[in-house]
C-alpha cells in the first residue's frame, strides 16, 4: 500500500503556490518603502514651513529632541490616519467579496465560484505594526535635519 498526501503528490502546484507567498511579501514591502518615502517627503516638507517656528522653540530653550519629538508625533498621526483609512477601504472591500462575492471566477477554469477571501486579523495588526514602526524609524533620519537649525538663521527665515 502506497500512501501519498496530496502536496506529495502535486508537489509542483504547491511550489507554483508558494510564489505567489513571494510575490505578496514583494509587493507588501514596496508599497511600506513608497509610504516610508511619501512620509519622509512630507516630513521635510513640514520642518521647511516650519522653520521660523523651529527657531523660536529653540531659541526659547527647547531642545532640538523636544522639536524632533513634535514632528515626529505629527508624522505618527498622519500615518495612523493613513492606515485606519486604508483598513477601512481595504477591509471594507474584502468583506463585499467575502459575503456578496462581486468578483465570480469561471467554475470549469477555477474550481471555485467566486474569488476566496481569508481575513486573519493577526496578520492585519502585525502589518499595520509594522508599517508604523517602519515608517517612524524612517523618519529618525530626516527629523535629524531639525538640529541642524540654527535659531538665529530660522527666525529670519522666509
Amino acid at each position: 500500500l502506497n500512501v501519498e498526501t496530496v502536496e506529495q503528490k502535486y508537489s509542483s502546484i504547491f511550489e507554483w503556490i508558494k510564489i505567489f507567498d513571494t510575490n505578496i511579501y514583494s509587493i507588501i514591502g514596496v508599497m511600506i518603502l513608497v509610504g516610508g518615502i511619501n512620509m519622509i517627503t512630507a516630513l521635510l516638507v513640514l520642518i521647511l514651513e516650519r522653520t521660523q517656528m523651529i527657531g523660536i522653540l529653540k531659541a526659547m530653550g527647547n531642545s532640538n529632541w523636544g522639536i524632533r519629538k513634535i514632528f515626529l508625533y505629527n508624522a505618527g498621526y498622519l500615518i495612523v490616519l493613513g492606515l485606519f483609512w486604508g483598513n477601512l477601504i481595504g477591509l471594507g472591500l474584502l468583506y463585499i467579496q467575502k459575503y456578496f462575492e462581486v468578483i465570480k471566477l469561471p467554475m470549469e477554469v477555477y474550481y471555485v465560484k467566486s474569488v476566496p477571501v481569508y481575513i486573519n486579523i493577526g496578520y492585519i495588526l502585525a502589518l499595520n505594526a509594522g508599517t508604523l514602526v517602519l515608517c517612524l524609524v524612517m523618519l529618525l533620519v530626516p527629523s535629524y535635519l531639525i538640529s541642524k537649525i540654527a535659531p538665529v538663521k530660522a527666525i529670519r527665515f522666509e
